[in-house]
């Protein structure tokens, strides 16, 4: 064994009888679990599967399972290897973890455990350094395809990249790529052949520049751990007990480096449920976790099956959408049962068009908060990330703040990390520091340091780069609160510790906004209030899913959107685009015999429609219903999107915008966010000041049939901005008067 061997990836496993704790300590960590979390807490010997359903407490339980097994002396903390998907479910794992006195076990995510194993053994197995890692592969299939003479848009790009990444981790080399495609069912963004070509030209530019991808890390371990016995021997003699959460999302690949791991032995744990299975697309398949019993036919099954998250009128349409499900899944599916007080009933609300629909559900929203639930624990979740703009609108004009899911990381953001580094320079100054000179508690030592960086008490008038600086500096000065009413008496060196623990996890802290997001990405995560919107057939399910298998996953995506909701559920669809369309749409088969009224798939009822609200209950939304299809005022065109509806005209069209007033309109617009302590785009947005600044209304009813203007802003700001559009300044009609 070499001295690097000593290292803190490869600590020295104590021997038996080493680390013991009294079993009373132990005892202690299974108190508050119910008889099945129990089951699994103390099921530590061979393997083990956990059938976990969604709110049912499998992180609790696994967490518990560990740290029961290290208090007790059973499990080494440094032997364990805790393995999920996503970095900041490494990261809750890790602290409750600590929490529950069982901090040395590693919890990682595939990628990062391989990597550190790559790291370490690739000087000992190759020679040299690592090759450097790409963080993005856009920009190189990007060239691969230039090379390979195939011209690719934006979006045929970004599915390029996709389908390169689903043929590595489902072990598919560039010449076979083709025929998996034909054999998956697959619909390709480009001829197969085509992206063969493109797949095999971006492996060669990665070998001549000496760089590796992502996907590179699971195959470059696989391929060490399979070559070189010695190392595969170490790693096994380092890590004895493994547990795999979400194991329905396994890819072939993950599954691969999972055995190399094991070797011959099957001290392992997997938490799954094959009901939730909704990346396929990448690559995963729940057949892992169907198949677990058939390749460890004495593993201990344990199913876990009372939901603590949704109220049993969630979980009854949870359990009626995979009532009617078909497939292997379906089989293996879980009943819930909840254990929450009774709730309000789902709400299913059809609307005439899309435009409708984003402002009801705004509507609804609002009044939400306004009866006491918190913008951050609202959620509005659709199929696919083009919806969203419509959404954005329409909370912004109802004056209700929100947060888009997938932007840019928080810990990654410039203001984050340079308040980072003020706050550690801060905590080790201590008292020298006169800026805490006046700093009574941790958070108030916080909110002064950040007022260096840009933090005030009231946030800006700005909705750009400014605005979301303060947002993050917010959403800092909040989780110092957090911590201090977790910790009371923590210090500003411990605040510092946990953002950094935080940081390497990824897991930031909640910003304090309606969430958008779109299905996918709202795996893992839940609300007090859900709205599921968009739910009409050609979008739920969506219309590229064609095999039967295909359309199950969609199914099981609208269950992992309905179990999002802890009290409040919102269903929503709209029956044409465009208002004055076409009422051509239906609401989505999955909803058929769910639904009070409907019938079942195959059966025919009356009055079909009970159950169901109408949207469009404002002025503007009963104004949309009698208007035809909108048109652009210069060419004619039938306008489609959010934004071109509301200027009444086609983007690339000319404007005839009066520049001069769109100005002053603006310089009035900040004035009344400054006032009401808003962002500019609650009062109207940039595109609505555009559309005004276009037709130059000079009555209410002018005024009144432009996008955005509802009759709430009407009354509110009607007549400082016909004043303004006739040359006057606001209020000055009210004197004259």
């Amino acid at each position: 064994m070499t001295a690097a061997t000593h290292s803190t990836l490869f600590p020295q496993v104590p021997g038996p009888g080493q680390f013991m704790a009294p079993p009373q300590d132990a005892d202690a960590v299974l108190d508050g679990l119910d008889p099945e979390q129990r089951e699994v807490a103390t099921a530590l010997h061979g393997p083990v599967c956990v059938l976990a359903g969604a709110g049912t407490g499998k992180t609790r339980a696994i967490t518990h399972r560990i740290a029961y097994g290290v208090r007790a002396g059973i499990l080494q903390p440094s032997s364990v290897l805790a393995v999920t998907f996503t970095n900041r479910a490494a990261g809750e794992m890790r602290g409750r973890l600590r929490q529950l006195g069982a901090g040395g076990v590693q919890a990682r995510t595939f990628h990062s455990a391989a990597l550190r194993q790559l790291q370490y053994f690739w000087p000992k197995a190759v020679g040299g350094e690592l090759p450097r890692l790409l963080e993005r592969k856009v920009q190189l299939v990007a060239e691969a395809a230039a090379r390979c003479r195939i011209r690719l848009d934006r979006n045929e790009l970004r599915d390029t990249t996709s389908e390169i990444e689903w043929a590595k981790v489902t072990q598919t080399v560039p010449a076979d790529y083709p025929a998996a495609v034909a054999k998956a069912h697959r619909d390709a963004p480009r001829d197969p052949a085509e992206i063969g070509q493109i797949y095999s030209m971006y492996e060669q530019l990665k070998r001549d520049r000496g760089a590796i991808d992502f996907e590179d890390v699971l195959l470059l371990t696989v391929g060490i751990l399979q070559d070189r016995h010695d190392i595969a021997d170490q790693i096994r003699r380092q890590y004895q007990h493994f547990v795999v959460d979400e194991y329905q999302d396994v890819s072939p690949l993950q599954q691969r480096l999972l055995d190399l791991w094991l070797g011959d032995r099957d001290s392992l744990c997997v938490v799954g449920d094959a009901s939730q299975t909704i990346y396929s697309f990448t690559g995963a398949t729940p057949d892992h976790l169907l198949n677990f019993r058939t390749r460890h036919p004495n593993a201990t099954v344990v199913k876990l099956v009372r939901d603590y998250r949704s109220t049993p009128q969630v979980v009854h349409l949870a359990n009626g959408l995979l009532a009617q499900a078909r497939g292997r899944a379906a089989e293996h599916r879980l009943e819930l049962i909840s254990q929450r007080d009774p709730g309000p009933e789902p709400v299913y609300t059809e609307y005439a068009d899309e435009p409708a629909e984003a402002e009801g559900t705004a509507r609804r929203i609002r009044d939400l908060i306004a009866a006491g639930v918190p913008a951050g624990e609202i959620a509005v979740l659709y199929r696919i990330n083009a919806q969203s703009e419509v959404y954005e609108q329409a909370l912004a004009d109802a004056g209700v703040p929100y947060q888009l899911r997938g932007a840019e990381r928080f810990f990654e953001r410039a203001e984050v990390r340079e308040a980072g580094i003020a706050l550690r320079g801060a905590a080790r100054a201590g008292g020298n520091d006169s800026l805490l000179d006046d700093a009574e508690d941790l958070p108030s030592q916080v909110r002064a340091v950040l007022s260096t960086k840009g933090w005030t008490t009231e946030p800006p008038a700005g909705s750009g780069a400014v605005r979301d600086r303060w947002e993050s500096l917010a959403a800092l000065v909040r989780l110092a609160e957090d911590f201090t009413r977790a910790r009371p008496g923590a210090t500003l060196g411990d605040l510092v510790a946990e953002l950094d623990e935080r940081a390497a996890a990824q897991h930031a802290p909640t910003v304090q906004g309606v969430t958008l997001a779109s299905l996918h990405s709202a795996k893992g995560l839940e609300w007090d209030a859900v709205f599921l919107v968009g739910l009409t057939e050609g979008m739920m399910p969506i219309t590229y899913a064609k095999t039967d298998e295909q359309v199950e996953e969609e199914r099981r995506l609208l269950y992992v959107g309905v179990t999002r909701a802890r009290l409040h559920l919102s269903l929503s669809w709209a029956l044409a685009r465009s208002p004055g369309g076409r009422a051509s749409r239906r609401p989505t088969r999955f909803l058929a015999g769910v639904r009070p009224g409907s019938a079942a798939p195959g059966t025919r009822t009356a009055g079909g429609g009970a159950g169901i609200e109408r949207g469009g209950g404002t002025a503007g939304g009963a104004r949309r219903g009698r208007r035809g299809p909108v048109r652009c005022r210069v060419c004619g065109a039938t306008l489609t999107d959010a934004g071109e509806m509301k200027l009444m005209r086609c983007e690339d069209c000319p404007s005839d915008m009066d520049e001069a007033l769109y100005e002053r309109l603006r310089e009035w617009r900040s004035e009344q966010a400054r006032q009401l302590g808003q962002p500019p785009y609650c009062v109207f947005t940039d595109k609505t000041l555009m559309a005004i600044a276009e037709a130059v209304p000079s009555t209410d009813g002018e005024l009144a049939r432009i996008a955005g203007v509802g009759a709430r802003k009407l009354d509110r700001f009607g007549a400082d901005v016909l004043a303004i559009c006739a040359g006057q300044e606001p209020g000055e009609g009210d004197e004259e008067e």
